[in-house]
């Protein structure tokens, strides 16, 4: 039995995002690989991967050197969840159809046909869902998670979490 890997490019491309967001808002846009890495909880290495697609996609500005780093290449209000999702997960479709031999049974026949037309109905929807949501959006739907968590918080908690000191 094959164990199933789940794919989490786009919920830490999206967390990179945040975070690249609220550093944009603190005054302190660019953040290092070392840094994304530290507050996401993973090494430099995978964030430098993770950065790849989004600068191809022209939502994030990369830059070399020690002074270097990354930030939102254009403001949060406008970089919507669907394009962060397009260019983290690429062309992989959100379900794999089980492959096999078809062969003399009406069902396996057009299995795979109708789980690619619910696939790319998924996905629409996925997309639709996303499309609706720009980054701006998430960062405040942050705040008022963290301020429900947090007796008597304000989404305060959030400041800070960027802070550009280097690493």
């Amino acid at each position: 039995m094959s164990v199933a890997v789940l794919d989490i490019r786009f919920s830490s491309s999206l967390m990179a995002m945040f975070l690249l967001a609220v550093a944009e808002e603190e005054g302190n846009p660019t953040l290092s690989s070392a840094q994304l890495a530290e507050r996401m909880d993973t090494n430099a290495s995978l964030v430098r991967k993770l950065l790849i697609p989004l600068a191809r996609a022209e939502l994030v500005v990369c830059t070399k050197g020690r002074a270097g780093g990354a930030r939102l290449a254009r403001p949060a209000e406008e970089i919507t969840l669907a394009e962060i999702y397009r260019c983290s997960t690429g062309d992989k479709p959100l379900w794999n159809c089980r492959s096999g031999d078809e062969h003399d049974c009406r069902i396996a026949t057009n299995a795979q046909s109708y789980f690619a037309e619910l696939t790319a109905e998924a996905e629409r929807a996925v997309l639709g869902a996303l499309g609706d949501r720009t980054l701006a959006d998430g960062v405040r739907e942050l705040r008022r998670l963290d301020g429900e968590g947090n007796p008597g918080g304000d989404g305060a908690g959030l400041r800070g979490v960027a802070s550009s000191d280097r690493s």
